[in-house]
């Protein structure tokens, strides 16, 4: 995994000098070959040991390794890109700021949310959905809302799809698990203990658990059989949010095509039924 792509994703599990130092790296990326151990921690206020301990907790022999790995990093993403005339002629436009920002900002997600699912996992877990009995599909508030679209779009290929937004109404139709059965678990951060109680109930029937939350450690994550994660992180909250529902629908929307792609009675059950829909529609 990418060094930053890591730094990032652990921050919130780090200590308060660990996220110093995190902090610093991810910010000035570009600028890290200027830097040595002792300028580092010199700027930031803290000793050196701590500098050379955070490049050894994320398995690099000391600071230089993690220096070079970096630098490495940020030249195969081409470095700080270069102003354009266009961008210099409206750097006090807001408008153009904020969207070409966020823009940048949407497709670093999206890349990192890619970098941090191996395609080993995916493909376990598109094998997992492909053979399930039934796919059993929960998520609260936002969460929800992707939870329903990804439901419907299972029901699309012919998955015979069990989706409640109310946690009640997913506990009692737990009964109708079987061994072999799928749930997916939509939480953004993982720690709702009535989602948690589910997935424990639902393992209890030998079913399979696959979560779907942010890539941090939570208890939803850390009990699941297998994990989709979602990269998203910015200064601003209401940005970070955007970023997470963008980088979840980017790797909702691979995995529905996977999908498609594993099991052709799969795919052309869901030409059957998008005819069917339009026929509907047309009536």
């Amino acid at each position: 995994m990418p060094p930053l792509i890591k730094i990032r994703s652990e921050r919130d599990q780090m200590s308060a000098i660990e996220r110093r130092i995190a902090d610093f790296i991810l910010e000035n990326a570009h600028l890290l070959r200027d830097y040595s151990s002792q300028q580092l921690a010199s700027a930031l206020g803290i000793s050196q040991s701590s500098v050379v301990k955070f490049a050894q907790k994320f398995g690099f022999k000391g600071y230089p390794d993690l220096k070079f790995s970096i630098g490495e990093a940020v030249a195969r993403l081409g470095g700080v890109e270069p102003p354009t005339p266009l961008a210099a002629n409206a750097e006090a436009d807001v408008f153009v700021r904020i969207e070409s920002g966020l823009r940048r900002s949407k497709a670093a997600a999206e890349e990192e949310t890619r970098a941090i699912n191996p395609r080993q996992n995916l493909e376990e877990i598109a094998e997992l959905i492909d053979q399930a009995g039934k796919v059993f599909v929960c998520g609260l508030g936002d969460d929800g809302l992707y939870a329903r679209e990804f439901a419907m779009r299972l029901s699309l290929l012919g998955v015979l799809t069990v989706h409640h937004a109310d946690p009640i109404l997913m506990m009692a139709n737990l009964s109708a698990a079987r061994p072999g059965d799928v749930l997916l678990v939509f939480s953004e951060f993982g720690k709702l203990a009535t989602l948690s109680q589910i997935s424990r109930q639902f393992q209890a029937a030998s079913g399979k658990v696959v979560s779907i939350t942010r890539h941090t450690a939570n208890p939803l994550r850390a009990h699941a059989d297998a994990a989709l994660v979602v990269s998203a992180h910015d200064s601003e909250p209401h940005v970070e949010a955007l970023l997470y529902r963008s980088s979840l629908q980017y790797l909702l929307d691979f995995l529905f095509v996977l999908l498609c792609h594993v099991n052709d009675d799969r795919h052309r059950q869901l030409n059957i039924n998008l005819e069917r829909i339009q026929h509907l529609l047309d009536s």
